[in-house]
């Protein structure tokens, strides 16, 4: 290639790589810094060690409860909604009328599902007098509290992470197209069922989509914000007080920002740590072309 073509696909991607070194490198190197200090965006950044991260391991009770419900959210959203977005998945892989219509609508709530708008709208549903009560009542039951009641509030948030399942269910559906129809047919040949087709045959050939969704899904649990922050503001009594809600706190309201770059960091942490475990685990149960596994 010569040096002019060289330069010019260089020229291409400047804009991508400068946004990466601007908006994305800087940043998280500075943040990195910023950990170790003490800065209230006003003044110099003051160096205090390791101070905020002693703080937050070991006095820091409002982190130690913010991080058990984060785990269990993360630990909770993630399996339901990857189990339900296969569930939806295997349906919509039939051959059914309209079928691409139902496609399409189960994958919107996942363009729409993170927005601000959307947030409020679920805020509005599950209120007191909202359309999920009234539907209660309709049926005989009594109205339910959603947010006023701590495991009502962190359903509620769970419930719309759920909804979201729409990313996930298309490319486990791009995975079931892609299997061999021919290893059905054997399969019914020998007299398998469809829970053992499903299970022998589907199942292990669609693990590395299994992976790949496990990891995504759960780094966007760990940066969930806008519907706990929206819907609930954490409470109550900080039942849905996630992380990204503390660090946002501890950086544009209390103006702690080298004590919120100590809490992004530990979390980045954690996520890096189960991610590790995730691709450590992934010799054991994901299957690529080519293996030769008994």
């Amino acid at each position: 290639m010569s040096g002019d073509h060289r330069f010019l696909g260089l020229l291409y991607l400047s804009p991508y790589i400068i946004g990466l070194l601007v908006f994305t490198a800087l940043p998280f190197l500075a943040s990195f810094y910023l950990s170790f200090t003490d800065y209230n965006l006003m003044s110099t950044p003051t160096f205090v060690g390791i101070a905020n991260y002693a703080k937050l391991l070991t006095a820091d009770r409002t982190f130690k409860k913010s991080l058990s419900i984060t785990l269990f959210y993360v630990f909770t959203t993630v399996p339901l909604k990857l189990a339900f977005a296969l569930f939806i998945a295997v349906i919509l892989n039939y051959k059914l009328k309209f079928i691409n219509f139902f496609r399409t609508a189960f994958y919107v709530p996942s363009i729409l599902g993170g927005s601000i708008a959307i947030a409020v709208m679920w805020r509005y549903l599950f209120a007191d007098v909202g359309i999920v009560n009234m539907a209660l009542q309709g049926i005989g039951f009594e109205p339910v509290n959603w947010f006023g009641d701590p495991t009502n509030a962190l359903f509620t948030i769970t419930l719309l992470r759920l909804w979201q399942f729409g990313s996930a269910m298309v490319i486990f559906l791009a995975a079931l197209q892609s299997i061999d129809k021919s290893l059905y047919e054997a399969a019914s040949i020998d007299g398998a069922g469809k829970f053992a087709t499903f299970w022998h045959i589907t199942m292990p050939l669609i693990t590395p989509v299994i992976f790949f969704n496990l990891i995504m899904q759960m780094v966007q649990a760990f940066q969930e914000f806008n519907g706990p922050y929206i819907i609930t503001q954490g409470g109550p009594l900080k039942s849905t007080y996630l992380l990204p809600l503390y660090i946002y706190e501890a950086a544009f309201k209390r103006f702690d920002m080298g004590y919120a770059s100590a809490i992004a960091w530990v979390l980045f942490a954690i996520i890096m740590v189960l991610t590790l475990i995730a691709f450590w685990s992934s010799r054991h149960w994901v299957y690529y072309a080519g293996d030769k596994r008994s």
